[in-house]
């Protein structure tokens, strides 16, 4: 193993008051060959957690398996299970911004992102993004992303996310739906390592809008843009009826799906697989993943939050980094 690739993974601490910090501890133990560091405040751990402070990143691998490696960053607010404090708003987004220094500036190999609240942090500091996504892609320049859903039987892409239903029509433009699929193609070479990645393409309206009978974006949007990108070498298929694309033999024909709206792409996969799944941000100049969850207000400190999509989503920016170091 390289240097390069021995190097650990951020894993920011999210929302304090959430689960965060008792799935980290367990993704710990699941994962004892995978370097990672935890990057949080020690007080927001939970009481009896075994861990290690370390002082830079490359010191994680030096942790016992069984002790969780945590690079300090102070905060102003103790936390208490379940209950948001805004005085913590500010470090909870100086922890992402700060991992993301340590990405580009090359001491860790990707980033995982644990469960932040947006409501608290806007309320403690004034927090102008809609999520990390945005705000990883404002870190980044402002790179164009796209936010991927992803477990080992299915990958989804919604066009658009997280916005009211009433506005999906007019918010999907040719303009938007081309770079999500530019984007994803991108990502999926780039960071899963395939070479012709093969997208299917999902109708905005039902049974693809059934000749014009149902809508007419497919024909005089979806429709147009898919051949065009096809003449250039894109390997697309669709626009397809939403409602056949997600069972066995069709998953099988392609490497992702680009649905139009959230509920399209989200609920096929987390119905396949609701634990284990991982959210990607492709488009980035670094790794980015994260588990598929929220904060788990309501469970947190009782010892009951499940780790297996924060496991899958380490496991998955590992795979990703080794592609991408692959294809640098």
């Amino acid at each position: 193993m390289t240097a390069r690739e021995a190097r650990p993974i951020a894993l920011t601490c999210g929302e304090p008051a959430g689960i965060g910090a008792e799935i980290a501890l367990k993704a710990r133990l699941a994962l004892p060959d995978l370097p990672f560091f935890w990057l949080g405040d020690p007080r927001h751990l939970p009481q009896g957690t075994a861990f290690a402070e370390i002082s830079a990143p490359d010191q994680a691998a030096d942790v016992p398996q069984d002790v969780l490696a945590v690079l300090a960053h102070s905060f102003a607010g103790q936390a208490v299970a379940g209950r948001p404090d805004p005085a913590n708003a500010k470090g909870v987004i100086e922890v992402i911004a700060r991992a993301v220094d340590l990405v580009q500036s090359g001491q860790a190999r990707a980033i995982c992102t644990l469960p932040i609240h947006k409501k608290a942090l806007q309320d403690g500091a004034g927090f102008g993004f809609p999520g990390h996504t945005e705000y990883l892609a404002h870190l980044a320049g402002g790179a164009s992303v796209v936010m991927m859903l992803a477990c080992e039987s299915l990958r989804v892409v919604p066009a658009t996310i997280h916005i009211p239903l009433a506005q999906v029509a007019t918010t999907l433009t040719p303009a938007l739906l081309e770079q999500v699929i530019r984007v994803t193609t991108l990502g999926l070479h780039r960071d899963f390592g395939l070479a012709h990645p093969r997208l299917a393409i999902a109708g905005l309206n039902p049974h693809a809008g059934e000749g014009g009978a149902m809508g007419r974006e497919e024909i005089e949007m979806i429709a147009p843009l898919i051949a065009r990108l096809q003449a250039e070498g894109f390997d697309l298929r669709g626009p397809l009826s939403a409602d056949t694309m997600f069972h066995p033999r069709a998953r099988a024909q392609y490497d992702a799906a680009i649905c139009m709206y959230h509920d399209q792409a989200l609920i096929p996969i987390k119905t396949l697989d609701f634990d284990g799944g991982v959210n990607v941000t492709l488009g980035l100049p670094f790794i980015r993943t994260s588990p598929d969850h929220g904060t788990g207000f309501d469970i947190a400190g009782l010892g009951l939050a499940k780790p297996d999509s924060t496991i899958a989503a380490l496991r998955m920016a590992a795979k990703m980094a080794d592609a991408r170091l692959g294809a640098a």
